[in-house]
């Protein structure tokens, strides 16, 4: 399966710093980068849970964030991305 893993690690200090590459240097392990926070991983779930763990062991959940979207069926699965990506909260109404 396909796993992106997607992460945000608050550098302000040292320490956040350090967090930040260690985050990097476990998914490089694993996958491939393909933007600065973003690690495309071809995986099976053992492998994505154990990175998982790994992950949440380096990350300080109170200033950190980190995302894994599992796709199983890498095929028909398109992702077309263009320029600069603004999250939108879809369970927020969508007209202003």
């Amino acid at each position: 399966m396909l796993v992106l893993v997607c992460y945000d690690v608050n550098t302000e200090d040292r320490a956040g710093r350090r967090r930040l590459r260690r985050v990097a240097k476990a998914c490089e392990g694993v996958g491939q980068r393909v933007q600065k926070s973003v690690f495309e991983c071809r995986v099976d779930l053992a492998r994505m849970e154990e990175l998982e763990r790994r992950l949440l062991t380096i990350i300080d959940t109170n200033l950190d964030c980190l995302r894994l979207y599992r796709m199983a069926d890498a095929k028909g699965f398109e992702v077309r991305e263009h320029g600069r990506f603004k999250a939108v909260d879809f369970d927020d109404p969508l007209v202003l």
